[in-house]
């Protein structure tokens, strides 16, 4: 097992011991202890430069312009008009007159229970 795999065993088991049940404030102060030495790690230190260096990087700026295609693509806006169309014909229509009438119905069954 790895160096980072033990760190990461000892932190979870000192997680799952605060969740089951040590004090508040001391449990409160674990946490942030625990969290803090997740932090301040090699593991961790490792991690936030992996995390930065892919948001950074080439992959993180092929990802963004990828998405921001996806976002600007026609597909998109035609998937974003067909799910408009379909929630106003959901309200506007027979199934939304319908769904009104019931809740109306409800409340009006409900409000009258309570006048009772």
């Amino acid at each position: 097992m790895t160096e980072m795999e033990q760190q990461v065993r000892g932190w979870w088991a000192r997680l799952i011991a605060w969740l089951r049940g040590a004090q508040h404030g001391d449990a409160a102060r674990k946490a942030r202890s625990a969290l803090e030495d997740v932090r301040t790690s090699d593991a961790g230190r490792k991690a936030e430069a992996a995390l930065r260096d892919l948001r950074e990087g080439e992959a993180g700026r092929k990802a963004e312009a990828a998405l921001r295609d996806l976002r600007d693509s026609e597909a998109v806006s035609k998937a974003r008009d067909a799910a408009r169309d379909v929630l106003r014909d959901l309200r506007e229509g027979e199934a939304g007159r319908k769904a009104k009438a019931a809740l109306r119905d409800l409340r009006d069954t409900t409000t009258s229970r309570d006048k009772s």
